[in-house]
Order: structure tokens, then C-alpha cells, then sequence
């Protein structure tokens, strides 16, 4: 998937982002308040994964897959693979964003 206007970044050096099918049929279902939350996170995610507002960390149970915050309700996952590029896998209500990352 290519970027989106919303995902560019002033830095130069960001990682590479790649859109799942899976992703964008979540991101689709979401309200549109929600979708807006997405996009400023997935910027932050493009800048910086490490950036202190994604809470970014580990799901227990799902190797090699990472969690973001996306506000108090919503979470998205993501997994990085060989070149490094982020693989945003889901978008969804907590709950249902961990059960199946």
C-alpha cells in the first residue's frame, strides 16, 4: 500500500508503512471521530514508533506483533518485518484489537 497525504512526516528516515487489506476494512467500520484519532496516531507511528502518546509495546501471546494506542478505547497492531517496514494489521476497540492482533 502507498502513503496516504495524512501519513507524511518532515522526517526523512521514518520507517516504511504498509497497509493490510485487514487494516483498511477495520479502518473503514470505524466512526468517523475514530478515523481521525487513527490518522494523527499513524502519523505519530510513521515519525517515531517509539513516540510516548502510542504507548507502543509487545502483545503477550503474539510474537514479533506490537499494540499502539489510539485513544482509551482503540488500539491498532502492527508487525515489522524483514526491511523493516511497519505492517498495520488491525484497528479495532481494545478488546477486540488483542484478541486477534
Amino acid at each position: 500500500m502507498r502513503w496516504q497525504p495524512w501519513m507524511k512526516s518532515r522526517q526523512t528516515t521514518m520507517p516504511k508503512i504498509r497497509l493490510t487489506r485487514r487494516f483498511l476494512k477495520s479502518f473503514a467500520r470505524l466512526p468517523a471521530a475514530i478515523q481521525e484519532k487513527v490518522k494523527k496516531q499513524l502519523a505519530l507511528l510513521a515519525e517515531d514508533p517509539r513516540h510516548p502518546s502510542l504507548q507502543t509495546k509487545p502483545i503477550q501471546g503474539a510474537s514479533g506483533i506490537y499494540e499502539a494506542r489510539v485513544d482509551i478505547d482503540y488500539r491498532l497492531t502492527y508487525e515489522r518485518d524483514e526491511d523493516d517496514t511497519l505492517v498495520l494489521r488491525v484497528v479495532a476497540r481494545h478488546d477486540k484489537a488483542l484478541k486477534k492482533p
